[in-house]
């Protein structure tokens, strides 16, 4: 029998590589693990964590202003410093690694600072250390990489990866792209003061969602002031001493100080070796792998985002949580990626989990809408009149609630929440059997009664 040096060895300390490795060394194996970069991958070092950080940040600007309807005074006074936001959130985002590794050590997870490349389906070759390692299994969990389109200027754009950390920040910036990133650092800009535009090239932003929350989102971005531009593609971009200048394919052309592009995000399995090891990927290089995150090698599996299944980082978790409990725990568990609750820190936020409606109507013949816009209580004082919307659609037949949409303050709160309810087959009874929690926007979600028609 041959001795390896590792039972697993783990390639990318992100979200489901390290969930995957701390577990498996828990269960009795042998693990090392290797990172280029930082423990915690994209999550913790340059998305959620620093990205929510950001998002309350930008939320003050408000909140400065609707508090003078509650009787305050003065707070518009306040000014907005992006170094110490930028260095504050390096601080946690050190803190939050030191952690991260931490829980490795203490697992007993050899962790090792190098980039690992696959010489063949047993080996890894650790480049910064110039020596080779072989391992019984092998698990990639090298995560996702934003992806710019190859456009005259390219070079003059960045990514969320470099909108961290900033050393000046913009007075005006383009946001290129209509999904949760995008979205989310257009809010961020727009609420730090930042003449912002955001640019897509489908006619509604959020592809994939619901169109009510879709339609909503956009009205309410309207109302904050932030620009949206749909239908539009950048043709070019050019520097010059008075910035940037982003040329669009419908003839309109605009001014920044910054372009971030959010247009996608693609596997990050180049250069991995990945073909040494007769490991087989899809078109856009993502992962190939069974229901068990098994690849097409039967001793190598991948998590996560290489695999392009579901990109979410609680996703990824529970990827290398599964694979832990198959391969090491006797516990087979095969990956189930429905009813996934999420949100999007918006601005309004946006929470959800099950069916849209467009995918309900396709999947079931009788389908039951309870939908409701209002002014949440809050906006009576602040002056804002950014309102709430919810949507439950139901199967009519079963009277079981497929989906879920929340936009509004705490969205994505409630839709951890109501993903429990979802994920065992609640009903509608169920919600309206449920007592309301008053004076709360949540309330609605159990106290709709009436359905609702197109002609409403």
């Amino acid at each position: 029998m041959t001795a390896y040096d590792y039972d697993l060895f783990v390639i990318g300390a992100g979200s489901g590589g390290v969930r995957g490795g701390r577990m498996s060394a828990s269960y009795g194996a042998r693990v090392g693990m290797a990172e280029e970069f930082r423990l915690g991958g994209t999550c913790v070092i340059r998305g959620c964590v620093p990205k929510k950080l950001f998002v309350y940040a930008s939320h003050f600007s408000e909140n400065f202003e609707e508090s003078q309807g509650f009787g305050w005074s003065g707070a518009g006074k306040a000014q907005f410093d992006w170094d110490t936001l930028r260095d504050n959130k390096d601080k946690e985002i050190d803190r939050l690694e030191g952690i991260y590794g931490n829980l490795l050590n203490n697992a007993g997870v050899e962790v090792i600072r190098s980039r690992a490349v696959l010489k063949d389906d047993h080996t890894v070759e650790l480049l910064a250390e110039n020596r080779t390692v072989t391992a019984q299994r092998i698990l990639i969990a090298t995560g996702g990489w934003p992806f710019i389109p190859d456009i005259p200027g390219k070079e003059h754009a960045i990514t969320s990866n470099e909108a961290f950390n900033l050393k000046t920040f913009p007075k005006r910036a383009i946001v290129v792209g209509g999904g949760y990133i995008a979205v989310e650092f257009a809010g961020i800009f727009h609420g730090l003061g930042v003449d912002t535009t955001l640019i897509y090239r489908g006619p509604k932003i959020l592809r994939g969602f619901d169109e009510d929350l879709r339609d909503g989102l956009m009205e309410e971005l309207a109302k904050k002031g932030l620009k949206v531009v749909t239908d539009a593609n950048i043709a070019k971009i050019e520097k010059s001493d008075a910035g940037l200048l982003a040329a669009c394919d419908t003839g309109n052309s605009y001014d920044a100080d910054q372009v971030l592009y959010a247009t996608g995000r693609v596997p990050n399995s180049a250069n991995l070796g990945l073909e040494n090891a007769g490991v087989k990927m899809g078109p856009s290089g993502e992962v190939i792998v069974d229901e068990y995150s098994q690849t097409s090698m039967d001793h190598i599996y991948a998590v996560g985002d290489v695999t392009d299944r579901m990109n979410l980082t609680p996703v990824a978790i529970a990827d290398g949580a599964a694979f832990a409990e198959t391969v090491y725990n006797n516990n087979p568990m095969p990956i189930d990626h429905k009813s996934v609750a999420t949100a999007v820190f918006s601005q309004p936020e946006i929470g959800t989990v099950g069916l849209t409606e467009e995918q309900a109507r396709a999947e079931h013949s009788d389908i039951d809408i309870y939908k409701s816009t209002f002014r949440p209580l809050k906006h009576t004082l602040s002056g804002s009149s950014e309102r709430m919307m919810m949507k439950l659609i139901v199967d009519g037949k079963s009277d079981k609630v497929l989906g879920c949409h929340v936009m509004g303050e705490a969205a994505g709160e409630m839709a951890q929440c109501l993903g429990i309810a979802v994920k065992m087959g609640a009903t509608k009874a169920d919600f309206d059997a449920t007592m309301a929690v008053h004076p709360t926007a949540s309330e609605e979600l159990v106290t709709m009664r009436t359905k609702w028609t197109p002609e409403d």
